[in-house]
């Protein structure tokens, strides 16, 4: 029985896709697994990686309520955030960057990249951080007394309507697998703030797509982030009346590659980017596909068979963030 058209929510473009699927030939030679990158780096220059995707549903709504003003949050060297920023240039809004910790004696990376695009920085500590919603509160209320109408977007554009991006990109894959005469096992992808995996799961449910979806956690825990994926996918159900059940159970998510911590970096996990780098011309991020692409080597290692024959990594892009850490990779011979 064919299932019903999937109710996409207004969608405004902004990425530059159908992405390619590029598989990673001289990265892995030899064996049974052939490993296939979705090249999410390529949505566009300024708005490169996933966020824009998820931002894409995100800013028809803000558009549509006549706001002028978009804030939103993350770490000090978010790619969400530099998204945001250059989407807000790129339609005429102010935008507010909350992000945390210290303001740098030197701006790098997507730091820099805010500045230019004219993004309002504020910077929080980890405690304020930590009670964002009421940061946002603050925020909204003053910016309103200003005169202006802000529309919040929570870390990484995570939440039911944000996640469609990705609904929308499992659509896309699934054209992709068709054309390209391909029957993917897995799709593994990094999990940061969870839309990103919600929307994969979501899709595959809507379409019945028989590959299973694989997300390594680079911050927090695999508990946490199954927590904060299974309230999105369920948000998601009740708001767009979406005629599909997901379990708990189902959401698939691989612990124990967090390494140092959420934006430090391993010297193994600094030898993979390179490695990548020489071998295929890509570049992965220390902060999300460098430890997401280390674990998914590592499982591979530990049981070659576990994902299947074809397996897709997605990359995230986050490409600006490397020059965010320049002591760390300039000891990289």
């Amino acid at each position: 029985m064919r299932r019903p058209a999937i109710p996409y929510p207004q969608r405004l473009p902004l990425a530059r896709l159908p992405t390619p699927l590029q598989p990673l030939n001289r990265f892995i030679r030899g064996g049974s697994i052939q490993l296939f990158i979705k090249r999410d780096d390529q949505t566009g220059m300024l708005s490169s990686g996933n966020k824009v995707r998820k931002l894409e549903f995100l800013l028809r709504e803000a558009l549509d309520q006549g706001c002028d003003t978009l804030i939103t949050c993350g770490a000090l060297q978010s790619n969400h955030a530099r998204t945001t920023a250059a989407v807000a240039a790129r339609l005429g809004l102010d935008c507010l960057l909350i992000l945390r910790g210290n303001p740098p004696e030197n701006l790098t990376g997507n730091l820099l990249l805010n500045r230019l695009l004219g993004a309002d920085i504020f910077y929080v500590s980890l405690e304020e951080y930590e009670n964002i919603e009421t940061v946002f509160e603050h925020t909204v209320k003053r910016l309103r007394k200003l005169g202006k109408k802000p529309y919040v977007i929570p870390e990484g554009g995570s939440n039911a309507l944000g996640a469609f991006g990705y609904v929308l990109a499992m659509d896309e894959m699934v054209h992709q697998f068709r054309a390209q005469n391909l029957k993917m096992d897995t799709i593994v992808c990094a999990v940061g703030s969870g839309g990103t995996y919600a929307g994969l799961l979501l899709g595959k449910k809507l379409m019945d797509v028989p590959c299973e979806i694989v997300g390594i956690n680079i911050s927090e825990t695999a508990g946490y982030f199954r927590e904060r994926i299974f309230r999105i996918i369920q948000d998601a159900i009740t708001r767009f009346g979406l005629d599909v059940q997901v379990r708990r159970e189902e959401i698939r998510l691989l612990d124990g590659y967090v390494g140092q911590g959420y934006g430090r970096c391993q010297e193994k996990e600094l030898d993979l980017i390179r490695r990548l780098a020489r071998e295929e011309g890509i570049l992965l991020d220390p902060v999300y596909t460098g430890k997401a692409m280390l674990g998914l080597l590592d499982q591979l290692d530990r049981n070659p068979e576990q994902f299947g024959r074809q397996v897709l990594f997605l990359h995230t892009g986050g490409a600006f963030s490397l020059f965010g850490y320049e002591r760390e990779l300039g000891r990289v011979p």
